[in-house]
C-alpha cells in the first residue's frame, strides 16, 4: 500500500486551516469573500430547479405507480443494474378475474356474456396504461432522473470546490493581514547596540534565557555573531513566528524585520496563486450553472412529451369504454369486435376546453331491453311540432345502418320520439335519417 505521510499531512494541515477559517466566518471573527449577485441568482435558480425535480419526479413516480412496495421493488432493480421484471397491470389482473369468473358461472349466461365483455375491455385499458407508462418513464422520468444524478452531481462537485478555494483565498488574506501587523510593529521597534565593560553582570532572567537549551549560541559565539553589543531575546519585543523562535532563538531586530519581510512577501505569493484558482474555479461554477437554462429547455420538451401520452392513454381509454357500452346496450346477446368511434377532436382546442366538452357515451341503463324490435326509420315521421335544429360537436360514424353519421360543425334537425332513449334522438338532413347521439350535438334555440 502506497502511503505517503507528506502529502498525508499536507492535506490535514489544509483542512485543519479551512475549518478554522470556517469557523472564524461563522462567528463572525474573519472576512469573507462574498461572490456578486448574478452568480448569487444563478445559484439559487439553481437549488430551485433541483429541488422540483425531485419533487416532480417522486410525484410522477407515484402516479405511475401508486404501489409503494412495488416502487421500491424497481428501484432496487434500478440500482442493482438489472431488468425490472414485467409486472400485470391492475386493469389486466381484473379481466383475468373476470374472465375467470365468466368461465365458472357459465359463459352462455346474461352474466357471464357480460362479464367477458368488461374483461375484454379492462384488458384493452391494461395494455393502454402499460403503453402510457413506459413512454412516461422513456421521454419524462429518465431525463429527470439523468438530470439529477449526471448534470447535477457535476455542479455540487465543482461549487465544493469552490468553497475550498474561497476558504484558502481568506485564509491567504487573513495571513498576510497578520504578517503585515507584523512587520509594521517590527519597524517601530528602535535598533539599538549596547555597550557594556566585559565584567557585566547579566541579570539571573537574561542569564537563564542565554544559558537555555533553545537558544544554540553560547557566550562567545553570540558576540562573534554580535559584534557590536547583544540585546535581549527578540521574543521579549515582538511577536515572532513561533517555528522561527524556536529555530534560531535569539534574534536580532535588522534580522527579524528581514524575516518578517520575506514572511510578507511568502504571503502575497500565496495570495496571487489562491486568487487565480478561485477566479478560475469561479468561472467554472459559472458556467455549469449558466448551463441550468438548457436543462430546463431539456425537461420543456420532455414535458410536452409526457403530457403527449397521456392524452394518448386517456383518448384510448375513452374510446374502448365507449365501445364497451355500445355492446352492452346494442348487443347483449353476443360479443362483436370492437369498431372504435370517431373521437373527438383533442387538438382543436385547449386541453380544459375539451376536458369539459368531451362527449360522454349513452347510459346502459337508458339503452334498448334484450329483444326490443329495431326502429324502423321509413316508419318514422316528424311530430308535428318539437322539432330543433342542432349543430355538431365531433365527427361521429354510424356503428349501424340505424344510425346516421355526422360531421362537425353541420348543422342537422332532430327531434324526439315517444319512448325513446333519452340519450339519442332522430336526426336528418336532406332525405338522410337515423338515430344520433345528444352528446355529439349542441341544440340550438
Amino acid at each position: 500500500m502506497d502511503f505517503n505521510m507528506k502529502k498525508l499531512a499536507s492535506d490535514a494541515g489544509i483542512f485543519f486551516t479551512r475549518a478554522v477559517q470556517f469557523t472564524e466566518e461563522k462567528f463572525g471573527q474573519a472576512e469573507k469573500t462574498e461572490l456578486d449577485a448574478h452568480f448569487e441568482n444563478l445559484l439559487a435558480r439553481a437549488d430551485s430547479t433541483k429541488n422540483w425535480t425531485e419533487k416532480i419526479l417522486r410525484q410522477t413516480e407515484v402516479l405511475l405507480q401508486p404501489n409503494p412496495s412495488a416502487r421500491v421493488e424497481e428501484f432496487l432493480y434500478e440500482k442493482l443494474d438489472r431488468k425490472v421484471p414485467s409486472r400485470v397491470t391492475n386493469g389486466e389482473l381484473l379481466a383475468q378475474y373476470m374472465a375467470e369468473a365468466a368461465s365458472e358461472l357459465g359463459p352462455t349466461t346474461p352474466y357471464g356474456k357480460t362479464l367477458i365483455k368488461v374483461a375484454e375491455a379492462e384488458k384493452r385499458l391494461g395494455a393502454a396504461e402499460r403503453d402510457f407508462i413506459h413512454t412516461a418513464s422513456i421521454n419524462f422520468l429518465t431525463p429527470l432522473r439523468n438530470f439529477l444524478e449526471g448534470d447535477w452531481k457535476t455542479i455540487s462537485k465543482e461549487r465544493r470546490l469552490l468553497q475550498n478555494r474561497r476558504l484558502d483565498l481568506d485564509a491567504c488574506k487573513a495571513r498576510l493581514k497578520k504578517a503585515k501587523a507584523a512587520e509594521a510593529k517590527a519597524t517601530t521597534v528602535p535598533d539599538f547596540q549596547e555597550t557594556r565593560p566585559r565584567n557585566y553582570i547579566l541579570s539571573a532572567s537574561a542569564s537563564a534565557t542565554l544559558d537555555d537549551t533553545s537558544c544554540p549560541l553560547s557566550w562567545a559565539e553570540w558576540k562573534e555573531e554580535y559584534p557590536g553589543g547583544w540585546r535581549p531575546p527578540c521574543f521579549f519585543l515582538l511577536p515572532l513566528n513561533p517555528s522561527v523562535t524556536r529555530a534560531r532563538g535569539c534574534l536580532s531586530l535588522q534580522k527579524d524585520r528581514k524575516l518578517w519581510n520575506d514572511e510578507v512577501d511568502k504571503a502575497e505569493q500565496e495570495l496571487r496563486v489562491a486568487q487565480t484558482e478561485f477566479d478560475r474555479q469561479a468561472e467554472v461554477t459559472r458556467l455549469l450553472l449558466e448551463g441550468i437554462s438548457s436543462t430546463h429547455v431539456n425537461h420543456l420538451r420532455c414535458l410536452h412529451e409526457f403530457v403527449e401520452s397521456q392524452t394518448t392513454y386517456y383518448a384510448q381509454c375513452y374510446r374502448h369504454m365507449l365501445d364497451l357500452q355500445k355492446q352492452l346496450g346494442r348487443f347483449p346477446g353476443t360479443f362483436v369486435g370492437t369498431t372504435e368511434p370517431a373521437s373527438p377532436p383533442l387538438s382543436s382546442s385547449s386541453p380544459t376546453t375539451a376536458a369539459a366538452t368531451m362527449p360522454v357515451g349513452p347510459s346502459v341503463a337508458g339503452l334498448a331491453p334484450p329483444g326490443e324490435a329495431a326502429l324502423r326509420l321509413e316508419e318514422v315521421s316528424p311530430p308535428a311540432s318539437g322539432t330543433r335544429k342542432a349543430r355538431v360537436l365531433y365527427d361521429y360514424e354510424a356503428a349501424d345502418s340505424s344510425e346516421l353519421a355526422l360531421l362537425a360543425d353541420e348543422l342537422i334537425t332532430v327531434y324526439s320520439l315517444p319512448g325513446m332513449d333519452p340519450d339519442w334522438l332522430i336526426g336528418e338532413r336532406g332525405n338522410k335519417k337515423g338515430k344520433v347521439p345528444v352528446t355529439y350535438l349542441e341544440l340550438l334555440s
